[in-house]
């Protein structure tokens, strides 16, 4: 039966995935939104961008066809609802975007939208394991918490997609890690939640990968932002396998670090932090001279290495989980003092 089960599951992923491929191309063949390169692009050529609207759609068809053909209801059908509009309401609003560029202030609001939305629903952190503290109740602070959770990682992964292949390839790992840590626990949706979302970013990934023939957008890109956050949180207190809220962070923890270390450099330097700029640590290493595809390939290195890292971090104990987050943050702590370094002797960051 499990084998049978593995197979089902194996077909409609593969479904999913040329469905994800099959609107990718017809959107790089219609699509009337242009990336055209400037001073801060990483690109030199025109491209198609909005094609993010193909993980979007083959992603909620398939997580519609799990909650309404499924023998089983896998979450609770007004988490499923919250998930489910959220995820459609920051497409929406961001494929919206990718047309017309909309100010950083209403960019903001409808990602505020989106993620009030699956709140209302619902779906909150409202408990984590932590070292010396233990089990740690959020209670009043669970909504806000939640909220900063969701808006940073949507933030973080947005501003992560900025070479070819780069989002991509990574929400395909850590959609493949998850699905397998969460099936291994026992998961009714998340795990099946998971792998339509590998499948769909891996359709899309298929004329994404260096040289991309279409940009994903930031209707991609805070999607797949907001879906592994909010999955983060399903997965932890709703999904059958209650698996801890501590695996995604560590799926994305190169993404995590590397919006958070450029942010705080930024700060740091007086610069504007909310202005547009090429100071990613992986834009940095683009300038010094790596490709597109080597750096997706060094990243989703760190994506694998992470992912090994998390089905090692569910077998041990709640409260100790955390640490294994200690040999990434000092990893990559001398990486990007490197980088700097390096950028700095080039003349690229002064």
């Amino acid at each position: 039966m499990e084998t049978q089960s593995f197979m089902l599951h194996f077909l409609f992923a593969l479904v999913i995935a040329v469905l994800s491929a099959v609107l990718t191309f017809l959107l790089s063949r219609h699509l009337k939104a242009f990336d055209v390169p400037n001073e801060r692009s990483s690109h030199t050529k025109v491209t198609p961008r909005g094609g993010g609207v193909a993980i979007v759609t083959a992603f909620l068809v398939g997580i519609l066809i799990i909650h309404f053909v499924g023998h089983t209801v896998p979450i609770y059908t007004p988490y499923f609802l919250g998930f489910l509009f959220s995820s459609f309401v920051i497409a929406a609003l961001s494929f919206y975007d990718d047309f017309h560029a909309v100010s950083f202030k209403v960019k903001l609001g409808g990602q505020i939208i989106a993620i009030i939305v699956g709140l209302s629903t619902g779906i909150v952190i409202d408990m984590v394991h932590l070292p010396i503290w233990g089990e740690v109740y959020f209670g009043v602070w669970a909504y806000p918490l939640t909220f900063i959770w969701i808006l940073g990682l949507t933030n973080a992964y947005n501003f992560i997609d900025g070479l070819d292949g780069f989002a991509a390839s990574t929400a395909v790992i850590a959609a493949l890690f998850l699905a397998y840590i969460t099936f291994q626990q026992g998961s009714h949706f998340i795990y099946l939640a998971s792998l339509t979302l590998a499948a769909a970013s891996v359709g899309f990934l298929i004329f994404n990968w260096p040289p991309a023939k279409i940009f994903m957008g930031d209707v991609g890109s805070t999607f797949l932002g907001l879906a592994f956050a909010v999955m983060a949180v399903i997965a932890a207190r709703y999904d059958h396998s209650h698996t801890s809220l501590f695996v995604v962070p560590l799926l994305l923890f190169h993404f995590i670090f590397d919006a958070t270390f450029t942010f705080a450099r930024r700060l740091h330097a007086g610069e504007n932090v909310f202005a547009a700029h090429r100071s990613h640590l992986y834009q940095l290493l683009n300038r010094i001279g790596y490709s597109h595809k080597q750096l997706a390939l060094i990243y989703s290195g760190m994506a694998v290495a992470q992912g090994a890292a998390a089905i090692w971090m569910v077998s041990s104990l709640g409260t100790e989980r955390v640490y294994v987050f200690l040999p990434f943050l000092f990893c990559y702590w001398i990486f990007a003092k490197w980088v700097v370094f390096k950028a700095r002797r080039k003349g690229i960051v002064i």
